[in-house]
């Protein structure tokens, strides 16, 4: 900050020994410390305003880009569930929401009928044994 070399510090000591005299010289030194301190709080204060708006200002920046990558993404990739989107199942494919009542059963695809049935005693193939004991 300041270059100040030994000799010119020693010698503004000795011309502030000789017109301050030796008496005043520690509540002068007192004085000129309680400045320096606030005079270097303001800067800290200052520096750290700086470094705020700095971050605020990158911050908006990085923003700026998400935005405009973001936009783009969209751009290339719509959304499915927009408007201008296809359904992705035909619409013929979709039962008809007054064919059946509320309280009816859809109808059964013959084909799959036998996956429906319940397991007979002669279909099953594992055994339970017994409870008194091991299986024989």
């Amino acid at each position: 900050m300041f270059d100040v070399a030994p000799t010119e510090l020693l010698l503004v000591v000795v011309v502030a020994l000789v017109v301050i005299g030796p008496k005043d010289l520690p509540k002068a030194m007192r004085f000129v410390g309680k400045w320096v301190g606030k005079a270097r709080g303001m800067a800290r204060h200052f520096r750290s305003g700086l470094d705020t708006m700095m971050r605020e200002a990158e911050l908006e920046e990085l923003e700026k880009q998400w935005r405009e990558q973001n936009d783009a993404i969209m751009r290339q990739f719509p959304r499915i569930d927009g408007v201008d989107a296809p359904p992705m199942i035909p619409a013929t494919s979709l039962p008809d929401a007054g064919a059946a009542d509320v309280g009816e059963a859809p109808p059964v695809n013959p084909d799959h009928e036998a996956a429906l049935t319940p397991p007979t005693a002669a279909t099953e193939t594992h055994a339970v044994p017994p409870k008194d004991g091991p299986l024989p």
